[in-house]
């Protein structure tokens, strides 16, 4: 064996060696560096950052997600359709309980015209009905009158008056107010307003009045 080839492998294991041993002393002063104390005052628990991180915003987009807004625009819609519902049934009842309150005005004028038929000027109750005007301000411009009827008897009584509307003393339009079941002491107050047009101004009397 040649001496001088010797030698050099011997030199290229002592280096590979030192190499090695070289990088096992790094690695060992890492982990020294990692668990050795830095102070005085270590109990041991884990270590925190005095800065928490900011939170990354940068897939924030600033809109509700689509299933919330969706949800929300349901619950408005839904709350303007029962609202809407709510007003159109309120209109309903108000134009039912119009429509009731006509039908009974138109009943109670048919049944005093019927009772005053066959009844003379000026009837045996006209002493119990007393009219006043009614300012036209308060009537949109036409001629209106109050009626106070009262039942100045002691039983139960229903009365038929009729109101004429005259121009110059001709008749030019006739009304019939019926009020029914008043107790003794009782009295209502019923408006009669003319259909008439606002001129020529007209005069109304009141004709009759029954109590039956």
């Amino acid at each position: 064996m040649n001496p001088t080839s010797a030698r050099a492998r011997r030199a290229v294991r002592a280096r590979a060696v030192s190499a090695a041993a070289a990088v096992v002393v790094t690695a060992l002063g890492a982990v020294g560096l990692v668990s050795c104390d830095t102070g005085n005052d270590d109990t041991g628990g884990p270590a925190f950052s005095e800065r928490p991180t900011a939170p990354d915003t940068a897939g924030f987009s600033g809109e509700l997600p689509s299933s919330v807004a969706s949800s929300g625009a349901a619950a408005i819609e839904s709350a303007r359709a029962s609202a809407s519902s709510a007003a159109a049934s309120a209109s309903a009842r108000e134009a039912e309980r119009k429509a009731s309150i006509g039908a009974e005005i138109e009943r109670t004028r048919r049944e005093a015209e019927e009772a005053l038929k066959d009844v003379p000027a000026p009837g045996n109750a006209l002493n119990e009905v007393a009219m006043t005007g009614k300012p036209r301000a308060d009537t949109g411009g036409k001629l209106a009158v109050v009626l106070t009827i009262t039942n100045t008897t002691d039983e139960e009584a229903s009365y038929a008056v009729q109101v004429d509307f005259l121009d110059s003393g001709k008749v030019v339009e006739t009304q019939f107010i019926g009020v029914e079941d008043l107790e003794p002491g009782e009295r209502q107050q019923p408006l009669v307003i003319s259909r008439q047009p606002d001129e020529p101004v007209l005069t109304p009397r009141l004709t009759k009045a029954q109590r039956y």
